[in-house]
């Protein structure tokens, strides 16, 4: 089902109010702790730019140095480094120096696994 007919079928509040107290034990239960909550939403943060998830994608091919990513981000070194500290404080990239020239990678498998699942889940609605 879309999400268009998801929202014909169905209304953002209850008809009947009522608390179905095992649910929301259960739905408690499961929430992480606020300190992850707030580490979450700080990677989600960092993801939710299009410039960024073009690097991540660039990455997702391989290691790349700034000038290459500036190329294909469309935008100066300058800016790529930018978005590149603000990944690498979300354990998103990890650079490796080679002589005078900085490379960069994907940090690990989760990021790619990040990046394949929200492709996956755009193509699914279209």
């Amino acid at each position: 089902m879309t999400a268009a007919r998801d929202t014909d079928l169905c209304t953002d509040i209850c008809e009947v109010s009522g608390v179905h107290p095992e649910a929301v034990a259960r739905a408690q239960a499961a929430q992480p702790a606020p300190h992850t909550l707030e580490r979450m939403a700080a990677l989600l943060k960092a993801v939710s730019d299009p410039t960024r998830l073009r690097l991540l994608s660039a990455l997702g091919t391989g290691e790349l140095c700034v000038c290459d990513l500036a190329v294909i981000a469309g935008t100066s070194e300058s800016a790529v480094s930018h978005q590149l500290r603000l990944l690498r404080g979300q354990h998103l990239v990890a650079p490796r120096k080679a002589g005078r020239v900085v490379y960069y990678r994907l940090a690990d498998a989760h990021v790619s696994a990040l990046l394949r699942n929200v492709q996956d889940h755009v193509a699914h609605d279209l």
